[in-house]
């Protein structure tokens, strides 16, 4: 999160991917920081996913990562 704000503060666009697990901790920290980041959730977890798992979760991010960083 630190580093999200950072980039942001020196005007370059971000945006983080987490699992849907650490939603809660990402928005308290976000307001701890004053802050308001583009975040895009996955499904959790995702230590044990296969790697063709793990390419469709990618897959399915993709887009709102793509388009979350064109509009920021």
């Amino acid at each position: 999160m630190h580093d999200t704000v950072d980039l942001e503060s020196r005007g370059v666009p971000t945006a983080f991917v987490a699992t849907t697990e650490f939603r809660d901790g990402a928005e308290a920290q976000a307001r701890a920081l004053g802050a308001d980041p583009v975040a895009i959730y996955v499904p959790h977890p995702i230590q044990d996913r296969t790697d063709d798992e793990m390419r469709e979760i990618a897959d399915t991010a993709f887009e709102a990562v793509c388009e979350a960083l064109a509009v920021a």
